[in-house]
């Protein structure tokens, strides 16, 4: 996007409402046969009938839709999107006989899944179709809806985007990669001699087991700590985890891309290299300071990160 252009999107976008001009509705769809409970974020004042450019929005791993998802979905919504956040199969309010599983394929599918279903709703102009993938969820947002032509626009923040390589430095080398797989196939094979799961904290300040130990969001009540959120995991998807490959992703995407991150926020490494790799139109905007878990809810990265992304979605969709 040329500056001007960049310019005077960001001018439309910001004509809009503050982020509490929104307004959401409970919506359900399909998918692999179980029911996905989402909500669809609106303008405040929308007016049945009005046709809009809709996006879907996806978080970090392990939750659930009231999280970061709710709040980037409202302050799209403030600036005259339809958008969706949902709850994936297993988490928060929809079906999955499988709880709390961090299963990438099931959640490419599920985002897929959303994507058709957003598609056909009558708030919603189908042909104007984005899609923002937040922190883990950008690797699985990439797979999903990169070549897809359904989605006319992409956009990552604070993307969790990783390979081999970057596991293994990430997790403590191969011999740390080594041990949370044995881990997740010792639970994993518990529960199929069983049928019954086993959980481990999701998030703890004291509990060495958890997935996320000693992490600020997840755990305080007025952030990620919320009712909606079970702060429990399966330990059996850490090998499917750390096998999954985002950056594969990169080169399918053939749309309109921008990114938005920060060196001191995840993985900035994978970032780099995704971006590198993407073929087609691209821009990114690097903050500075800002932390991962920042970027979910803090005022300052949110609306910093938000104004970019509805500046190239100004430009892309509308």
């Amino acid at each position: 996007m040329k500056p001007a252009a960049l310019s005077a999107a960001l001018a439309a976008s910001l004509a809009f409402a503050p982020a509490d001009a929104a307004t959401s509705k409970r919506v359900m769809f399909e998918s692999a046969g179980d029911r996905l409970v989402g909500d669809l974020y609106l303008p405040d004042g929308y007016r049945a009938g009005t046709k809009l450019p809709a996006v879907i929005v996806t978080g970090a791993w392990m939750t659930v839709k009231e999280q970061m998802p709710a709040r980037y979905a409202a302050e799209l919504a403030s600036r005259g999107y339809a958008a969706l956040a949902f709850d994936y199969r297993g988490w928060g309010q929809s079906e999955g006989a499988r709880r709390q599983f961090e299963d990438p394929e099931a959640k490419i599918a599920d985002i897929r899944a959303a994507i058709a279903f957003l598609a056909t709703r009558p708030e919603v102009d189908g042909t104007r179709l984005g899609a923002l993938g937040i922190c883990a969820s950008a690797g699985y947002m990439a797979h999903a809806a990169g070549g897809n032509a359904q989605v006319k626009s992409i956009a990552l923040v604070a993307p969790w985007l990783h390979d081999r390589a970057i596991v293994e430095a990430t997790y403590g080398g191969a011999d740390g990669v080594a041990r949370l797989e044995a881990a997740g196939d010792a639970a994993e094979a518990a529960f199929r001699a069983s049928g019954r799961q086993s959980f481990v904290p999701a998030a703890s300040l004291s509990d060495d087991r958890a997935v996320m130990f000693r992490l600020p969001y997840y755990t305080e009540r007025d952030r990620g700590l919320i009712p909606e959120w079970r702060n429990e995991a399966d330990p059996g998807f850490w090998r499917g985890w750390l096998a999954f490959d985002a950056l594969v992703a990169a080169p399918r995407l053939n749309q309109p891309f921008v990114m938005v991150h920060s060196e001191a926020a995840a993985i900035p490494a994978g970032a780099h290299r995704f971006f590198a790799a993407v073929p087609g139109a691209k821009r990114e905007l690097w903050l500075p300071d800002v932390s991962q878990l920042d970027f979910y809810d803090r005022d300052a990265p949110v609306s910093a990160a938000v104004d970019f992304v509805v500046a190239h979605f100004a430009e892309t969709l509308n």
